[in-house]
């Protein structure tokens, strides 16, 4: 489905990205609508992050093309990484930085800011410094500065990696917030119990080759491939 001003869908055409001649992503192609959370699965070293950061434009591919429906789509998309990154100033002044650049005046970006702190929980700790927040703390900081920049679609790469179980709970419940606010979901993970939590549909990559693509039920019941197969019986190493 394609919606008036909307930069999806999002086209990977036969995209391939390799180094010192080695395929990490090989021929990968597939077509991102508005919609369902969609999940990339798969063990570690399957290419997920590359995957992800070509279609996000950090990563230029060694071959194919990345198509967005609009242009300059960098102004409607985020990313957010395993790893938060936090700027030496408050959790509500690294809301207030991303929103400067998009050039919002004060008051706007003020009332934004509050309205996403608010809605993520963080209202609390806004005047804390950044960096002295715990990790799972700051990785809902980091999905909050993005979320206020009102994407239309966010990349997230596998979010809650290194965070306890309370930690990932939150970040899952901000995901499905910020979902059912009208933002496309594209996350890679290789958490089983994650996906079941969160995919509508399922991508699993193996080795850098797209192995299939299916509802998130239908990959947990049947899958189509042997691979996809193995790594439920926990057959590929994690």
């Amino acid at each position: 489905m394609t919606l008036p001003g909307s930069i999806l869908p999002l086209k990977l055409i036969d995209l391939t990205y390799a180094v010192d001649g080695q395929k990490l992503v090989q021929n990968l192609t597939l077509e991102f609508t508005q919609g369902p959370k969609t999940l990339i699965l798969g063990p570690n070293g399957a290419g997920k992050s590359l995957t992800l950061r070509m279609a996000h434009g950090l990563l230029k591919p060694t071959s194919g093309q990345v198509q967005w429906q609009q242009r300059h789509p960098q102004r409607h998309q985020a990313m957010v990484f395993q790893r938060p990154v936090m700027l030496r100033r408050s959790a509500a002044a690294n809301i207030d930085y991303a929103l400067g650049l998009k050039g919002l005046g004060k008051a706007e970006a003020a009332e934004l800011r509050n309205e996403v702190l608010a809605k993520t929980g963080l209202s609390g700790i806004a005047t804390r410094p950044a960096r002295v927040l715990s990790i799972g703390e700051q990785q809902r900081l980091a999905i909050a500065r993005a979320w206020a920049l009102r994407p239309q679609v966010l990349f997230l790469d596998e979010p809650t990696a290194s965070l306890d179980p309370k930690a990932t709970r939150a970040i899952e419940d901000l995901i499905e917030t910020i979902h059912a606010a009208g933002t496309k979901i594209i996350m890679s993970t290789h958490d089983m119990g994650q996906a079941k939590r969160l995919a509508d549909e399922i991508i699993f990559l193996n080795q850098g080759v797209l192995s299939e693509r299916t509802a998130a039920s239908d990959f947990f019941t049947s899958p189509h491939s042997a691979e996809g197969r193995a790594f439920l019986e926990g057959e590929l190493l994690l």
